[in-house]
């Protein structure tokens, strides 16, 4: 195998493994940021060592044995360092009750192969509360995604720099307030749970709809956020909405070849080709669905959302939708999860099932929400409707409007375009 050819798998199996080696290693260390160097240093002897002796039979296992011999070195030179400081008068007793047990436990723990934990671990740590969240997304991709800090960067349109702040920010603030390395007791796990989640969420949005740039999408992203998703529903198959995530993911992730067209032009959901839907992924999110609906207890945000997918997803044509159980579901997810996006897309379901008037209606009551006062698709939807309704002068402002707020290219393209189809339209 040629170096250039060596140095490509090393990075393959760094992303697949990097995470399982960190989880592990923090575990031993009690350190998500050391955990992160010494993987590190794993990967650094394996990029010095692999091409010349070549990959050995499991990749995975050698970085995980690199680390963890890491791990404990680290661990034997503070204990070393500390009994130096005993000699210069420090109290033993104390040392013994913090630094020595320390390393005896690593000891123990470095023999125990408890992956799925340590990566539970590792998710509800880089999405602690205490970060926000964007911190909590910049670090599950790079501990746990195994991204590096300019993929980071390059997927958000960020500096480097600015991401490579917020990721050792993150770290020292996990560091100062001794964040436990542990799941979430019972009592603690559903909010802890819902951190997790909506980073993973926020992450699969920004690949989905791209906040800014020229591509409506960064399929990239989506198929990260997806990965993560399905590592969490595997580790907790018995919460119901890790598995609505996951089928919220897969069925939306679906539609990406039918999202653009041959020019990177972005198609709106009723204008899409659905004989481009991806049906294995449809299978996959339907299948995650039916195994969230099958657990005790009411359907919560994630599986509210993947049932309003579902409906899509089982509609062969655009007008065989079931609009009425949109309307149902939307005013369900309005009374557990409430916002005014939700009732942006409840009065959109409304306009479809019961008319435009009935949609206009709902709109007009959010025009003065000041969490929608930059959210371009409020004034695209007045647009539509308007547009339904024929007061096409009005629906051409609207979009006009729309465009101005976006900071998509490919968005503005799109509402650009649908306000010269109202221009044009032989009803003007």
């Amino acid at each position: 195998m040629s170096s250039a050819a060596t140095h490509r798998a090393i990075e393959a199996v760094w992303r697949i493994e990097s995470a399982k080696v960190i989880a592990h290693v923090a575990r031993l260390v009690r350190d998500v940021g050391l955990a992160e160097e010494l993987a590190q240093d794993a990967l650094v002897a394996a990029l010095e060592h692999w091409p010349e002796a070549g990959l050995p039979s499991n990749p995975g296992a050698w970085l995980m044995t690199t680390a963890k011999n890491r791990a404990l070195d680290r661990l034997r030179q503070d204990a070393l360092h500390a009994r130096k400081h005993e000699e210069f008068g420090q109290d033993l007793d104390a040392l013994q009750a913090h630094v020595v047990p320390d390393f005896v436990d690593a000891l123990a723990e470095a023999s125990e192969d408890d992956i799925g934990d340590d990566l539970l671990r590792l998710f509800f740590t880089a999405c602690h509360p205490l970060l926000s969240i964007d911190a909590r997304v910049a670090l599950t991709l790079r501990l746990i995604g195994g991204l590096t800090t300019d993929e980071i960067a390059r997927a958000y349109l960020l500096p480097e720099k600015t991401i490579a702040q917020r990721i050792v920010r993150a770290k020292r603030t996990l560091g100062e307030a001794r964040v436990p390395f542990e799941v979430p007791r019972a009592a603690e796990l559903p909010e802890r749970l819902g951190s997790v989640l909506e980073a993973i969420y926020l992450v699969f949005n920004e690949g989905y709809s791209a906040t800014a740039g020229d591509d409506w999408m960064r399929p990239a992203l989506c198929a990260e956020a997806l990965r993560l998703g399905r590592i969490v529903a595997e580790l907790m198959p018995d919460q119901s909405e890790a598995l609505g995530l996951v089928a919220l993911m897969e069925i939306q992730a679906s539609r990406t070849a039918a999202r653009i067209d041959a020019e990177g032009r972005a198609v709106l959901l009723m204008d899409q080709d659905r004989g481009r839907w991806d049906p294995l992924l449809i299978r996959r999110g339907l299948a995650a669905l039916a195994r969230a609906d099958a657990l005790i207890g009411a359907r919560g945000p994630y599986t509210l959302q993947a049932a309003l997918a579902a409906c899509h997803a089982r509609a062969i044509a655009p007008d065989q939708t079931n609009w009425a159980q949109i309307v149902a579901l939307y005013d369900a997810l309005a009374s557990v999860a409430p916002s005014p996006v939700v009732e942006l897309n409840r009065a959109v379901a409304v306009g479809m099932a019961f008319g435009a008037e009935a949609g206009l209606e709902i709109i007009d009551t959010l025009s003065a929400e000041p969490a929608l006062a930059n959210y371009h698709w409020l004034p695209s939807v007045r647009g539509d409707l308007l547009a339904k309704l024929g007061r096409l002068d009005e629906a051409r402002a609207e979009f006009e409007r729309a465009a101005g707020m976006t900071r998509n290219a490919r968005e503005r393209e799109l509402l650009t375009a649908r306000a010269h189809a109202v221009t044009n339209s032989p009803r003007a």
